[in-house]
């Protein structure tokens, strides 16, 4: 049985390093966005959780082997999108290249933290508490900044498609996604084969996508031809 003692636990062995994360990225923006849309996003993408949940447990029943792996990351990297785009990436206040990327990257900390806070309850529950600082350690190193990687990836590519065509706008954004979902699969794909050995080796894949992030984000900082009018796409 869950105590609210541990489900507190779990809640903010989730949220807090995710908070911490969520610092470290928005000190890339130097005009950070306004704070409560990043509430909104972090918040947003805690609640994507309770919609993923049943799209893969009913992918159980469809796929296996590694077009489950896919199917899985394509739905969590798909509703990531759509809950940052409906609720954050359409207003106003999204009028540089970076905030795109800044937002989305908000709303994978916010699916990350609640995914985490679900991944500790079983070992808190036991009675494990150091094997849920590991689990926590593992995660905050690994899966949290996969779905930062990802997200970011869509987030990139979005950028990318300001001042396009909407047509141009499309397809970069499918791109992005479809990328977003290749990398989230290969890492899934990485540790289930891995089977707990050479972990070092798969977190050393996410950070070298996570220094190739930061590198372009100093690319993106530098573009001020900013088109407006992707705000009001149809």
């Amino acid at each position: 049985m869950i105590t609210t003692q541990t489900f507190i636990f779990a809640l903010a062995g989730g949220i807090l390093p995710a908070l911490v994360w969520l610092w470290f990225w928005r000190k890339e923006d130097r005009h950070p966005e306004p704070r409560r849309l990043i509430l909104l996003a972090f918040v947003m993408g805690m609640l994507s959780v309770p919609f993923v949940i049943p799209f893969q447990k009913y992918s159980v029943l469809i796929f296996s082997g590694t077009t489950l792996i896919i199917a899985w990351a394509a739905i969590e990297e798909i509703l990531k999108y759509l809950f940052a785009h409906f609720s954050v990436l359409r207003r106003k206040e999204v009028n540089e290249p970076i905030d795109p990327i800044i937002y989305v990257i908000t709303v994978a900390l916010g699916f990350a933290a609640l995914e985490n806070a679900l991944f500790l309850i079983d070992p808190l529950t036991k009675g494990g508490v150091v094997q849920g600082i590991l689990t926590g350690n593992f995660r905050f190193f690994g899966a949290m900044l996969l779905h930062v990687l990802s997200s970011a990836t869509i987030g990139v590519f979005i950028s990318l498609s300001l001042c396009k065509s909407a047509a141009v706008r499309r397809a970069l954004i499918a791109c992005g996604i479809i990328l977003a979902i290749a990398l989230h699969s290969m890492f899934n794909f990485f540790i289930i084969k891995s089977n707990g050995t050479n972990m070092l080796l798969v977190f050393g894949f996410v950070w070298a996508g996570i220094i190739i992030l930061l590198l372009i984000l100093e690319k993106i900082k530098r573009i001020t031809n900013v088109c407006l009018s992707y705000i009001k796409r149809n």
